[in-house]
């Protein structure tokens, strides 16, 4: 077990107290944490404040420039990275290695942005120019799905619009985060990045702090909601990545074998913990007992192990919370629905679940109805389009979805009908740092990724000066 520390401030410190943390694939503690104490968490916010005024000033090409050693830094660390990501979060090193690649390369292209000042008039009347101005200290909240990733989807955008960050992992993955730390701290001025653990104990301590601007979250509705109340006295900024019931629309007229490889993919990414993944796919009526039968040999086929041992495809639940949650999906999906693959919770250590295909249920059945976030793909007929496109929008969510079909215009039809942050064709999860990403309904609020993201942290600013007489 290494010694991981906070950063704070500019300098790597022991917690006011600790914190284990589980290995999924085994159930034991693995690594044992520094833990911010409120005292630290206030030094962090304190820090950050501090370094704001010099960091907003600082050329955007420095900024920039951070950002990319960041990348470089990530880049040289990759394999402890992957390997820690693998014993904290439990998806198999080879999508570890995949999460460390997509940070390198997003904060590659955070590197690239500027904020330009636009002038919007100017002529003998006046000049009217449009600026965006910093916010301040940014609170970046880090779901445990993917901690590296996210976590820099916060650092990125917030440090290049010259805003300082303090950043708070999940405590049940905190320990890649606390390695970016160590990383950040030879990179950027001091207290620009800090990096606090907690035991979900200081997200409200900080989304409260009048000295937060800012609060970037990545989690669950619930907790979006209670943030947006924490927020409301100072009235802060907000961007909320919350969770997703994607829908999954197959037309009748696909290649079912192939697309059903695609569909099970797109629902079995990091075992299904994935807010975009497919969560329930709508099949149409006279390919559905064949889509059933491809999905459920997948599903048996998949090798279930511990995320570094050789061939794994796919890890364990990350957390016991969540895997007793998916457990009571399981007992759920027995009872409305007919399961023709997994469905059992398997005979060794560590929080695991084999895939689970679960047929022969609909809207209104609780399996259907909330996002499992876990290994279990319900599978819904239909036969009608219009009434398909209702039922997929009848979710309270709208974060991702797909439309499936050989036709990709009859396709596109059915996509600009779908209430959803994202709409893919033929593809599920197609996301990059280039391409905005943003939730509808109660999948969120704001936008990230691509120029629309940084904006979000910025304040617009209009510059008027009068001219003539």
């Amino acid at each position: 077990m290494s010694d991981y520390k906070l950063l704070i401030g500019g300098k790597l410190v022991d917690g006011d107290q600790r914190l284990d943390v589980i290995n999924p694939a085994t159930e034991e503690v693995f690594a044992t944490v520094a833990r911010a104490s409120e005292r630290q968490a206030d030094e962090a916010i304190e820090a950050a404040a501090t370094a704001f005024p010099g960091w907003a000033e600082t050329p955007i090409a420095e900024r920039q420039a951070k950002v990319a050693a960041l990348a470089d830094a990530i880049a040289a660390n990759a394999d402890r990275l992957a390997r820690t990501l693998t014993q904290e979060q439990g998806k198999p090193l080879a999508e570890a290695m995949g999460e460390v690649a997509w940070t390198e390369g997003y904060l590659r292209h955070y590197a690239t942005l500027t904020i330009e000042e636009r002038t919007i008039q100017d002529d003998a009347n006046g000049l009217v120019q449009i600026r965006r101005k910093p916010l301040g200290v940014v609170a970046g909240i880090v779901a445990w799905n993917f901690p590296l990733l996210v976590a820099c989807w916060k650092i990125g955008p917030a440090t290049i619009a010259g805003n300082t960050i303090v950043l708070k992992p999940a405590p049940t993955t905190p320990v890649t985060t606390l390695i970016l730390g160590e990383l950040c701290q030879a990179i950027f001025p001091a207290g620009v990045v800090n990096i606090i653990v907690d035991a979900n104990d200081l997200g409200g301590y900080l989304t409260a702090d009048p000295r937060i601007a800012k609060v970037g979250f990545t989690g669950s509705t619930a907790t979006g909601k209670k943030i947006m109340a924490s927020a409301a006295d100072s009235l802060k900024r907000l961007t909320l990545e919350l969770g997703g019931n994607d829908p999954g629309i197959v037309l009748d007229d696909v290649d079912v074998r192939a697309t059903a490889q695609s569909i099970f993919n797109a629902a079995f990414l990091n075992c299904g913990q994935v807010c975009l993944a497919i969560k329930r796919a709508y099949v149409h009526d006279s390919i559905y007992d064949a889509m059933c039968d491809e999905l459920a040999r997948l599903a048996e086929a998949a090798v279930v192990d511990d995320g570094l041992a050789q061939g794994a495809q796919i890890g364990p639940i990350q957390n016991k919370a969540q895997y007793e949650k998916v457990k009571g999906f399981l007992d759920r999906a027995r009872a409305d629905g007919n399961v023709i693959a997994g469905g059992e919770v398997m005979d060794r250590s560590g929080y695991f679940l084999r895939p689970t295909i679960v047929r022969d249920v609909t809207d209104g059945d609780q399996i259907v109805d909330e996002e499992q976030f876990g290994p279990i793909l319900p599978v819904i007929r239909f036969s009608d389009v219009d009434d398909v496109v209702q039922r997929a929008n009848a979710s309270p969510y709208g974060l991702g979805a797909s439309v499936w079909s050989s036709d990709v215009d009859r396709a596109l039809q059915v996509a600009g009908r779908i209430e959803s942050g994202s709409v893919w064709v033929n593809q599920h999860i197609a996301i990059g740092p280039h391409i905005p990403m943003a939730g509808v309904k109660a999948s969120g609020l704001g936008v990230e990724q691509s120029l629309e993201g940084l904006a979000e942290y910025t304040q617009l600013s209009v510059i008027n000066v009068a001219r003539g007489g």
